[in-house]
């Protein structure tokens, strides 16, 4: 049964990080998973920039179950939103905003994280029902600091960073407040054996960083 809205939030949240995944076959898309999995970072966005997506997210979460969250990504509308949710898909996240999306998000009970870059487009997104608030591609632009821009006037806006984030700024986005971070190379590159180191060190950074913090 696939999970409600809130408890897929909360662990796309508790987990802190997840793999921004673009394949030409399932099984690359498999092979990462594997990765992921073992490496304790269990979600992954499987973007739609690829037409096999629906595949991949399901054939991942034949594989694993409960034991990833695979969600769909670059959902610019609401056609491949449904279908990305017929496929297993667990949560939804775009490079724009799309009242469409949302209501078909909101009907199914799956989150949706809609791709903002200013502070009007965030608000509305939250109107909408957003889990997340997708800053893109202002992570990659503004850095860190863009967490304190946003969440300084609106501190309940979870915010979702996607771009720009390493090793070596992970603890900064953390301490800085950003609910979740989507990864590209660092989480998809190399063996599987690659993935699960890098994201064996993801999972530590994340971890230490919120202990550190009381959290």
């Amino acid at each position: 049964m696939k999970m409600q809205k809130a408890e897929a939030t909360r662990r796309l949240a508790e987990v802190g990080a997840f793999a921004v995944v673009r394949v030409e076959t399932v099984e690359r898309g498999l092979e990462i998973a594997d990765g992921l999995v073992r490496g304790g970072v269990p979600a992954m966005e499987i973007s739609y920039t690829n037409a096999n997506a629906g595949d991949v997210i399901a054939a991942v979460k034949d594989r694993y179950g409960d034991g990833i969250l695979a969600g769909a990504g670059t959902v610019m509308e609401a056609a491949t939103a449904r279908l990305a949710i017929m496929f297993g898909a667990e949560f939804v996240v775009a490079n724009m905003e799309s009242e469409e999306v949302a209501r078909v998000c909101n009907l199914y009970q799956v989150p949706y994280a809609p791709g903002c870059t200013t502070m009007t487009e965030a608000n509305r997104g939250l109107e909408m029902g957003a889990a997340f608030i997708k800053c893109f591609p202002i992570s990659n632009t503004y850095g860190v600091q863009l967490v304190k821009l946003f969440k300084t006037p609106t501190p309940w806006m979870p915010l979702m960073a996607s771009g720009g984030i390493n090793l070596d700024n992970l603890a900064d986005w953390v301490r800085a407040g950003v609910d979740t971070c989507g990864m590209g190379s660092l989480l998809t590159k190399g063996s599987a054996d690659d993935i699960a180191r890098n994201a064996a060190e993801v999972r530590r950074i994340i971890d230490e960083t919120r202990a550190e913090m009381g959290e």
